[in-house]
């Protein structure tokens, strides 16, 4: 019955990862369609699919059932959401294109490194993680650190939803123009824009500093089979 309930707790984790993919495409139809009339619906659907990140997790300790593929499965997910908006909203000419190739380019770094720490039963988080400092673990592991980094990037694509509507000229005379017009309330939309692509730099350069030791263990141990 336990190992049941486990199974069935760690489907119910990848199910919700699988529906906040779901509908982060929802989310790009709206945007594409009618981005003044769905805008307010897409923000809101912006927050649903990120706060399932934490809910997915959540499942999965709740019932015990965390595992290495849940753990990859959840960040894979993240990543989609993540380089899909990017791309979009650069697509759409609301952000420079480097930000979405910037995302590509540490994802695709990153992923590879912690693939790794992957292969000597360790995970990306948690207790068992590659990171070798209290700084780094903090950064990159640390709870604090992942929410403010989920919250930046949750409240910068909300921001970005509501903001490409409103520099539609239909937008004129609707309650997202009355809003979108008001400076600070962009400026506050920018600020977690701009944050979230500084906290994706920050934390990505210790997962690529602490991966070294590792990569030169495997030179070595390759060599030296080489050599035999």
């Amino acid at each position: 019955m336990m190992g049941g309930a486990g199974v069935g707790s760690g489907h119910m984790a990848n199910l919700i990862t699988v529906i906040r993919l779901c509908l982060l495409f929802v989310v790009i139809w709206m945007i594409h369609h009618e981005p003044v009339r769905w805008a307010f619906a897409s923000m809101i659907l912006i927050i649903v699919v990120f706060a399932g990140d934490g809910l997915d997790g959540w499942v999965a300790r709740k019932r015990n059932s965390t595992s290495q593929f849940g753990a990859v499965f959840d960040i894979a997910g993240d990543r989609i959401v993540e380089t899909v908006l990017w791309v979009d909203f650069a697509y759409l000419h609301a952000i420079p294109i480097w930000i979405p190739f910037l995302v590509i380019v540490r994802g695709g770094i990153v992923d590879a490194l912690r693939s790794i720490s992957y292969a000597e039963g360790m995970t990306a988080f948690g207790d068992r993680n590659m990171m070798r400092s209290e700084l780094t673990r903090w950064l990159t592991a640390g709870r604090f650190m992942r929410g403010l980094y989920g919250f930046a990037k949750a409240a910068g694509f909300v921001f970005l939803a509501g903001y490409y509507g409103y520099i539609q000229p239909e937008s004129a005379g609707t309650m997202l123009h009355a809003l979108y017009r008001i400076d600070p309330v962009r400026w506050f939309g920018w600020m977690w824009v701009w944050l979230s692509v500084i906290l994706m730099v920050v934390r990505g350069l210790p997962v690529i500093l602490d991966a070294m030791p590792y990569l030169r263990s495997q030179s070595s141990a390759s060599n030296k089979a080489a050599s035999q």
